[in-house]
């Protein structure tokens, strides 16, 4: 049985929008509705509240959550990179609030049949959007070994992801590679025991490749700081280093520099989170998953 899903830094997002009069505000990762609930609540003025997310079975989810909001929120299956579109086609000009929680959520981890885990014999599927083509199982078994190695090494940032690559060619050509538990026995042996799972870097990768979370972060971003209107915000929830670095590298290109003479604020950002927040020790407790999340947060300034 699934483990309840535990919206992480609940209260910080919240706290992201204190202040701001919200009329539509965009939820990229809808997932099980928990950050929508809390958001909803505190913002009765909110008009409509776009739920957005790839994976159907958020919406199941989200659907019972967010039942007594229903006359404001509006599901969409489909990518948060996808914003011009999705506002266009509901005559939206702008929004308030914008907020990504990036990466897998807890309940596909625990769905063994979605692959995302590599605890278990789920097959390597690992689709955030079911009805997409790509999947684990058709990297592992038909990529060449390099590009296999370059994705296990730049989105895993896995040290020994030439050797995996090569033991991963030398297997398939025996018999294809299925299911999570036959690519752990692959790299557990090469990778070793240590302070986190073996294969916990490459599943990381595949995922990312399979769903282009990176290219997604970057697309939706941009796409976030022009449609925002000024002194409205947004809020991105990251897990890991790269998704953390492209967060930041965005909002500090866009970032408003009085220092710089002649350029406008027009469409600039002001960083609210030096630092990003970061679980407290008592979340991390009561939720384990939350311990590597960060929350970045920024303000649009000027039209």
């Amino acid at each position: 049985m699934s483990a309840p899903h535990i919206s992480v830094l609940l209260r910080e997002v919240v706290q992201a929008f204190d202040g701001v009069e919200i009329k539509t505000f965009f939820d990229g990762t809808l997932g099980a509705g928990g950050h929508a609930r809390a958001i909803l609540a505190t913002h009765p003025e909110i008009v409509r509240y776009i739920g957005c997310d790839r994976d159907p079975r958020a919406h199941e989810e989200a659907l019972k959550t967010l039942a007594p909001w229903r006359e404001k929120v509006e599901f969409v299956r489909g990518s948060y990179s996808e914003l011009p579109d999705i506002l266009k086609e509901r005559e939206i000009g702008c929004i308030q609030g914008f907020l990504i929680d990036v990466g897998v959520s807890s309940m596909q981890l625990d769905e063994r049949e979605r692959g995302f885990s590599f605890r278990g014999d789920g097959p390597l599927d690992m689709r955030m959007d079911p009805s997409a083509s790509l999947t684990a199982e058709n990297i592992v078994n038909q990529y060449p070994e390099a590009e296999i190695a370059r994705i296990l090494f730049e989105y895993g940032e896995e040290r020994r992801s030439r050797q995996i690559a090569k033991a991963i060619v030398a297997i398939r050509k025996k018999r294809p590679i299925r299911t999570a538990a036959e690519l752990v026995k692959i790299v557990e042996p090469i990778v070793g025991r240590g302070p986190i799972h073996p294969a916990t870097r490459v599943f990381q990768a595949l995922r990312i490749a399979v769903n282009d979370e990176l290219g997604e972060l970057e697309r939706g971003l941009e796409a976030a700081i022009e449609h925002v209107s000024p002194g409205g915000r947004i809020a991105v929830i990251s897990f890991h280093s790269l998704e953390d670095r492209i967060a930041k590298t965005a909002f500090r290109k866009h970032e408003w520099r009085e220092a710089k003479r002649g350029r406008e604020a027009s469409g600039s950002l002001k960083i609210l989170t030096k630092k990003p927040a970061i679980p407290t020790a008592e979340e991390i407790r009561a939720n384990a998953r939350s311990r590597s999340a960060k929350l970045r947060i920024a303000e649009k300034i000027g039209g």
